[in-house]
């Protein structure tokens, strides 16, 4: 389903860049990095910063690629081909089609809650407009689909760690997924999609992503200085200045995106450490589990 649903939408992204490429409007793009206006994130290089961190959420699902690790035939192999290959694909198509909208619209009058809406109506073909729009759901739902079943991937090594009860390494006796944290996921998803702000919820998930990228690039330096010999079948290239320069760049993006951000950011992660010293510390896997739950 999620294969059908990618083709569907990376195909009307296609159309919709190849025929709005006939209808951009040169002086769109001039100035190409508009003057800031006397605020910090209002045009200019503060704007891009911001706008770097709003939209970083758009690229957290290449690292959801990971935690199918223990479901892939040749994680060796695959996992880099599949992170690698996507976001450069997705990258590639991120600046073409944001080039070709800016360009049919002037930016200025995209800060609006349908911004494509708006481009589609300087393109005279409806049956475009509506693909657009059923690409614009198909995306939504590939993307829940896939950090669902990401973050229910987390929640299971996190069970066999200790972190959290066993039951979310539970797995179902036929499907064999972690289906509670599923559920759980589910409900709170949910909650969240239909009672939060759009916009606090896109930027709780940069910022809190972003986060974790900086602990995962520290995690990096001191591994390799705990653990040198340890067999890595993917070696993080150039340690450390890949790492730090991990940590300076989401860092610098955390930033932008304001104090308030930031302040939910510290209330998340007290209730992370809350539950973390709760249990106390992780207990290493156990071999053996009773039940439904995976071994080691």
């Amino acid at each position: 389903m999620n294969s059908v649903i990618v083709v569907l939408k990376v195909t009307v992204i296609l159309v919709f860049i190849a025929i709005g490429w006939g209808y951009m409007l040169p002086a769109n793009h001039t100035p190409l990095i508009p003057p800031n206006e006397g605020q910090f994130g209002r045009f200019g290089w503060s704007g891009i910063l911001a706008g770097a961190g709003v939209m970083f959420f758009a690229y957290i699902g290449f690292d959801a690629v990971s935690t199918a690790a223990q479901e892939a035939k040749n994680p060796r192999r695959d996992l880099p081909i599949g992170i690698f290959g996507s976001l450069g694909v997705c990258t590639l198509l991120f600046i073409l089609y944001s080039w070709v909208l800016t360009g049919v619209v002037n930016y200025k009058k995209l800060g609006v809650a349908a911004p494509l809406a708006l481009a589609l109506e300087r393109i005279p073909y409806h049956w475009l407009s509506v693909a657009m729009n059923l690409a614009v759901l198909a995306g939504l739902t590939s993307v829940m689909l896939v950090m669902l079943m990401g973050q229910s991937r987390v929640f299971y090594s996190m069970a066999r760690d200790g972190l959290l009860p066993a039951a979310f390494a539970e797995v179902h006796p036929k499907f064999r997924t972690p289906w509670r944290s599923n559920l759980l996921l589910m409900v709170f998803v949910s909650l969240f999609s239909a009672f939060a702000p759009i916009g606090v919820v896109g930027s709780m998930t940069s910022i809190g992503t972003m986060f974790a990228f900086v602990i995962v690039c520290g995690g990096v330096m001191v591994l390799r200085r705990r653990s040198p010999d340890v067999a890595r079948p993917f070696r993080t290239p150039w340690v450390p200045l890949v790492p730090v320069l991990g940590i300076v760049v989401n860092l610098l993006l955390m930033f932008g995106l304001g104090l308030a951000n930031w302040a939910r950011l510290i209330g998340w992660l007290a209730i992370g450490l809350v539950i973390y010293f709760g249990r106390r510390r992780a207990r290493a896997p156990r071999p053996t589990v009773q039940g439904n739950i995976i071994s080691a």
